[in-house]
């Protein structure tokens, strides 16, 4: 399956200058195998359509692990929680071969598996993001729901990595490249495109409907605000918030004001939206959880 001719040194398809012969015999090489893989839930979102959410073939030579050939696949290790060979849980560095039935799953959120070889670390003790460059007007949000996250315009790729695993923050991207980065090890590749959908992906994956602390940061530095008095910000208020409102607080960075106006009271109707719809979503039917068969 899949050999290749190799021929001894010295020669060639052309035949032996010594010989005289025209036919060298060739000497064929049977290092290619294929796999069979299966992708389960969400990761389908890596894939292209002709290979999601069915079985299909891979070829590949030599001894490759399964991490890489995942990846080659074209979905990140840090989006795998799980994989089954012939029904079996293995880690990344297991080395398939000819005829396995690979089966590669996401994180579980509603059933434990701590029975087989789960491949994500334990999750962080605190939620703190750090967000990339197309993903800012999340990042200001998040801060609107309390959780520490970090966002620049200008953060390079070689930056956010080290952040990420300096202080231990979860990356969230659109870039599927970073998430293949060797170490990165707590990462979320952003699949929605519109804010609303986009929070409320992130509240749901991360299962942060009841940890938010709502306008507690600066949606734009990300500093914890503290309570200020009225009389030491009356002449950075507008006139009717002055009239209207009694409590302030302060950016300690950036010394940015913030009062329960119109615009917190519409932040409050969209953090309400998403937390009712986090809250709602229905618990898998368990059509996509680890089975015995292997890629089924």
């Amino acid at each position: 399956m899949g050999t290749a001719p190799v021929f001894p040194v010295g020669e060639s398809g052309g035949g032996s200058k010594e010989s005289g012969k025209t036919g060298a015999v060739p000497i064929f090489r049977s290092d290619v195998k294929t796999a069979i893989f299966r992708f389960y839930a969400e990761l389908n979102d890596f894939l292209p359509r002709d290979k999601r959410a069915v079985t299909f073939p891979h070829a590949f030579s030599g001894r490759q692990t399964v991490k890489h050939l995942i990846e080659v696949l074209g979905v990140p290790h840090t989006e795998v929680d799980l994989i089954l060979v012939n029904g079996q849980s293995v880690s990344f560095s297991y080395l398939p071969d000819d005829g396995d039935r690979v089966s590669v799953y996401p994180m579980f959120e509603a059933m434990d598996i701590s029975p087989v070889t789960r491949l994500r670390p334990r999750p962080l003790r605190q939620t703190r993001f750090i967000v990339d460059s197309q993903l800012g007007r999340l990042a200001r949000h998040l801060r609107m729901l309390g959780f520490d996250t970090l966002h620049r315009n200008d953060y390079r790729d070689q930056e956010l990595v080290q952040i990420a695993v300096g202080e231990r923050r979860t990356l969230l991207t659109k870039d599927r490249g970073l998430l293949k980065r060797a170490e990165i090890t707590h990462a979320y590749y952003v699949r929605e495109p519109h804010l609303e959908r986009q929070l409320l992906e992130v509240v749901e994956r991360f299962d942060l409907a009841d940890s938010v602390a709502p306008f507690q940061r600066c949606m734009v530095c990300n500093q914890l605000l503290v309570s200020v008095a009225k009389k030491d910000v009356f002449g950075r208020v507008p006139p009717k918030s002055r009239e209207r409102c009694d409590e302030f607080w302060e950016c300690p960075g950036c010394r940015r004001l913030y009062w329960n106006g119109s615009h917190r009271q519409s932040m409050e109707r969209l953090m309400a939206k998403v937390l009712q719809q986090a809250r709602s979503t229905q618990e898998p039917d368990g059509s996509d959880t680890p089975h015995s068969e292997g890629a089924g």
